[in-house]
């Protein structure tokens, strides 16, 4: 997995100084789209068969990620398919999406972060929840929350690289590891 990310960072790198001075809210979508499509197992088993040619799993590509927009794909966002499949990458094109939306949010201020939570939250704890993550990480987050029971307790929140967890599980293992230490 860290090799992908390591192969996916000049991508969305150069897409991000790419769409930057563009409707960054426009590409998302079409890199979401795409993303999505560059996902599907049966066009990765397209793309791996020596018979099709690039240009064929690129125009594949694009026309999936179009009817599921309903739109046609920016000409940058067309460019950069054609540059992942010129190089035989098309697996790190979720990934080169996902760190292309981390940097845009970056550029914003903004982080995204992933919640796990041992219950469901309602919208006053989620309030909280959030302004106290802004706090602690000092910027603007967009939580995606998720329900992970064995938790037992608590929130685990990340951020980029960086973790902060204060679910019940992880207080026991600090608490056996003090134990046995």
């Amino acid at each position: 997995m860290a090799e992908l990310a390591t192969i996916a960072r000049p991508y969305a790198e150069a897409l991000f100084q790419v769409a930057r001075n563009a409707d960054l809210a426009a590409w998302r979508g079409q890199l979401d789209a795409l993303a999505a499509v560059a996902g599907d197992a049966a066009l990765r088993q397209f793309a791996d068969n020596p018979k099709a040619s690039v240009d064929q799993v690129a125009g594949v590509a694009a026309e999936a990620a179009e009817r599921q927009l309903g739109q046609p794909l920016l000409p940058g966002v067309r460019n950069f398919l054609q540059t992942v499949l010129d190089n035989r990458r098309l697996d790190a094109l979720p990934a080169a999406v996902a760190q292309f939306h981390v940097l845009a949010s970056a550029s914003f201020g903004a982080a995204e972060a992933t919640v796990e939570s041992a219950f469901p939250l309602d919208a006053a704890q989620l309030a909280e929840l959030t302004e106290v993550l802004e706090k602690r990480f000092g910027c603007k987050l967009t939580l995606d929350v998720r329900v992970d029971a064995s938790l037992i307790g608590g929130v685990r929140a990340t951020v980029g690289d960086e973790v902060l967890d204060t679910s019940v599980r992880a207080r026991l293992e600090r608490m056996k590891t003090a134990l046995i230490a």
